[in-house]
């Protein structure tokens, strides 16, 4: 499905999703995840926390994401949920947006997500699209991702199945 869910054309993504079944993250709102490119998490953008800041009024919140979070599913690994799954199909940097609760509650239950917090994500993904086509809110250093690639070399595999 991951295929169906990626344009090619798109230079960015901003994967929503409601990731309130954890026991991780532990505040109702929304959070971001750091940057995924080409199977490196990368560090968190402060021109996303600034957006974030600034649509909330509260401090930005980041939700943590693992090596297996950012794998295709099929693999059976463990995976916190499907947020991060367009960055296996795709070579642009991705952020997940993340609607959260104090509580894990499933975030597919009737009832589960608050007004507010869709309201807020939705700014948040309005406000970053208006800064990304004015060229002031870069997902990742472009430059840092080249060097780490050149120290460290690709991990674009873990974009596949893996081994089998």
């Amino acid at each position: 499905m991951n295929r169906y869910e990626v344009d090619p054309a798109m230079a960015a993504i901003l994967a929503i999703d409601a990731t309130k079944g954890n026991r991780i993250l532990n505040r109702r709102g929304f959070a971001i995840t750091p940057t995924v490119k080409q199977g490196w998490i990368l560090r968190v953008s402060e021109h996303l926390l600034d957006i974030m800041q600034n649509v909330t009024g509260e401090p930005p919140a980041v939700m943590p994401v693992t090596n297996q979070d950012i794998t295709p599913y099929g693999n059976r690994l463990f995976h916190m949920n499907s947020i991060l799954q367009p960055a296996v199909s795709t070579e642009a940097p991705v952020v997940g947006v993340a609607l959260t609760a104090a509580v894990a509650v499933p975030g597919c239950a009737t009832g589960a997500n608050q007004a507010v917090d869709i309201a807020q994500a939705a700014r948040f993904a309005v406000e970053t699209a208006k800064a990304w086509d004015r060229g002031n809110c870069p997902f990742h250093d472009e430059e840092e991702f080249a060097r780490i690639q050149k120290l460290y070399g690709s991990l674009a595999h873990l974009q596949t199945q893996g081994k089998t």
